[in-house]
Formats: structure tokens, C-alpha cells, sequence
């Protein structure tokens, strides 16, 4: 076959596959959610269901079988669970807010009275009660109507929800069985050089264990140590706000304390000084160094990002992905630095500039 016949039809082949390959992508973003969860769910659970083949000898199938279902009776229950009890409890607290409207406002008439100082240094810093009283009402009508809108919300995708459970388990299925496969055929097809393919597979494996472990453990630690002294200390709806500070917890620098902070502070300055004091000691000596000591056993230091990435990577992630983005974020920031980090070793130099040549003096 002529050459130039032989390059027409190669270069047509490879528009087809990228014309295909980008229609079938195309085809399948609207299910990036269920796809990614399921990874997700395959990368943590795949030493399980190695574990499981080794020592019971039951085969690949029914392996993945009872991999699934620890996945589901030791996870996702009780996650659905909390879940379910916390949409009670946002009804409940919607109803309180629309209740005590005036109550909230005699809160602040009560920090008024107990403060008199604190007035007259809001009105000097051009503050006035008055005002951050009807802003405080506002406010309240404005998260009672947020609360309601989503509780209704999350009721009315109920359906959804567990069709879009079943299609991630149903793929995590065949993900966590055939993962080694699916890498192999992957890293054969790829046109990026084996090494490297190997090296962003790993990484991304990686990154993607640590970020769970490092991020959501942690995140739902702080949760539920700050929703076990909302409960001792009979704050309402205790379970609800720990998952509240659950997800701020995954936000890195701020976390938690956006809730049991603010907390903190009213109670002191209602009086409550020792629900107050034990919050805030609390708060800063359990709930914040919680991160500190249980990120480095959950996450090795191979994974580590300077702290001003994580940050920038998570916010990015959650304005781009949504709630995966607290994942997906870290996730792309380390292949990103993978990724350059190949490039500076295989085509980077550190040969030496030439020197200059210095001109000399022409002969007399």
C-alpha cells in the first residue's frame, strides 16, 4: 500500500477514535458522580477484597460479593442513616426558628442588658443592636427558608438517590473484581510511556486512599466529637450540627470552628459562662487538635501538599466538582505536581550554560 494512502487512512482512524472517544465521555459526564464514587469505592476496597480471595479461598466473584456488602452494612447504612436523622432534625429546627423569631430577637436584648459596655463600644465602632437585631431576624427567616427548601428537596430525590446507590456499588462490583485488569488494558493502550502511566496510576491511588482517609476520617471525627458536646451540653439539634461541622471540616484552615466557635461566644456573653468556657476549651483543645493528631497516622507523607495547596485545591474542587471536589481537588493538585515532576526529570537539563567566549585582543 502507497504511503501516502497509508497516512490518509491512519490520520482518518485517529480522528474517528478521538471524535468517538470524546462523543462517549460526552455521553457518560451527566453519570461522573456514580463513576467516580465508584473508583473511589474500588480503590479503598480493593486490599479488602484481596484479603478476602487470599484467606477464604472463595473466588473472584463471590469475593467481591461480600466486599460490597461490608461496603454497605459498615458504611453506607449507617451513613444513610445519619443522613435520614439529620433531615429530622432540620425539620425540627425549622420549625423552632419560625417559632422563636421573637426569642432571637430577645437574645440580643439580653446581651444589651448584661453588656452595657459592649453597646456603647458597638455604637463607637459604628454599630447599632437595633440594627443587627432586625438583621439577626432576617437572617433567621432566611436560613428557615434554606433548611425547609433542601429538606424538601432531599425528600423529593429520595428515589434518586438509591438509583444512583445502586449504580455505584453495580460498577464498584465489577471495579473492585477486575481493577487490576482494567489498569493493565489502560496502561497497554495509553500512548504516555508504561513508567509514567504506572507512575500516575499509583499516585492517583495514592492520593485518592490518603485524601479519604486524611479528609473524610478526620472531617467526621471533629463531627462527631463537636456533636457530642453539642449533646451534653443540650444544644439542639446536636446531630445535625456535627454533620454541619463535619463538612466545614473538610474545608482545610477554617473547619469545625465556624460553628462551635460562634457558639462559644454567645454562650459567654448570655451568660452561660460555664457551657461557654467548657465549648471553648473544648473546641480548641479536642475538637481542633483532633486534625493535628489523627492526619499524620490516617496519611503518609508521600501524599503530603504544602498546606496552601490543599487549601486552594479543595476550594477550587468544591466550586468546580461540587461536594466531590474535597477528593477531586487534592487529587488533580498532585497529579498536576506528578506531572511536572516527570517532565523536569525526563526533559528537563542541568547541563551548565556555555560559557562566553572572551573576545581577544587582535594581533599587534
Amino acid at each position: 500500500m502507497p504511503t501516502a494512502t497509508r497516512t490518509t487512512e491512519d490520520w482518518a482512524f485517529l480522528a474517528l477514535l478521538v471524535g468517538v472517544t470524546a462523543l462517549f465521555f460526552r455521553m457518560l459526564l451527566p453519570f461522573f458522580d456514580v463513576i467516580f464514587w465508584a473508583a473511589t469505592i474500588g480503590i479503598l476496597f480493593h486490599p479488602v477484597y484481596t484479603a478476602i480471595a487470599a484467606r477464604c479461598k472463595t473466588g473472584r466473584v463471590l469475593s467481591a460479593l461480600i466486599t460490597i456488602l461490608l461496603c454497605l452494612f459498615l458504611i453506607i447504612i449507617p451513613l444513610s442513616y445519619v443522613i435520614y436523622n439529620c433531615v429530622l432534625e432540620a425539620s425540627i429546627l425549622y420549625q423552632r426558628l419560625l417559632s422563636e423569631q421573637n426569642t432571637f430577637a430577645g437574645y440580643v436584648d439580653r446581651i444589651k442588658e448584661s453588656y452595657p459596655a459592649l453597646q456603647e463600644w458597638l455604637q463607637y465602632a459604628g454599630y447599632d443592636l437595633e440594627r443587627i437585631k432586625a438583621l439577626l431576624t432576617r437572617s433567621v427567616l432566611t436560613v428557615s427558608s434554606f433548611i425547609a427548601k433542601n429538606t424538601v428537596t432531599l425528600g423529593e430525590n429520595t428515589l434518586g438517590f438509591l438509583t444512583d446507590l445502586a449504580l455505584v456499588l453495580y460498577i464498584a462490583f465489577f471495579l473492585i473484581m477486575d481493577g487490576t485488569k482494567i489498569q493493565a488494558v489502560l496502561i497497554k493502550t495509553l500512548p504516555f510511556g508504561d513508567h509514567r502511566e504506572r507512575l500516575l496510576f499509583r499516585k492517583f491511588t495514592e492520593v485518592t486512599r490518603a485524601t479519604i482517609k486524611g479528609s473524610l476520617l478526620v472531617a467526621a471525627a471533629q463531627g462527631a466529637l463537636g456533636g457530642l458536646i453539642f449533646w451534653l451540653l443540650d444544644i439542639h439539634a446536636a446531630l445535625l450540627w456535627g454533620v454541619v461541622m463535619s463538612a466545614l471540616a473538610l474545608i482545610p484552615v477554617v473547619g469545625a470552628a465556624l460553628v462551635w466557635g460562634p457558639v462559644a461566644v454567645y454562650l459567654l456573653l448570655t451568660g452561660n459562662y460555664w457551657e461557654g468556657g467548657i465549648l471553648l476549651a473544648y473546641g480548641s483543645c479536642v475538637i481542633g487538635l483532633a486534625d493535628n493528631i489523627l492526619r499524620p497516622l490516617l496519611v503518609g507523607r508521600d501524599t503530603k501538599l504544602p498546606d496552601f495547596l490543599v487549601l486552594i485545591s479543595t476550594l477550587g474542587g468544591f466550586l468546580f466538582f461540587g461536594m466531590d471536589g474535597f477528593v477531586t481537588g487534592p487529587t488533580l493538585a498532585v497529579l498536576f505536581v506528578t506531572v511536572w515532576q516527570i517532565f523536569s526529570e525526563e526533559f528537563g537539563t542541568d547541563r551548565p550554560l556555555p560559557a562566553t567566549p572572551v573576545p581577544q585582543n587582535p594581533p599587534a
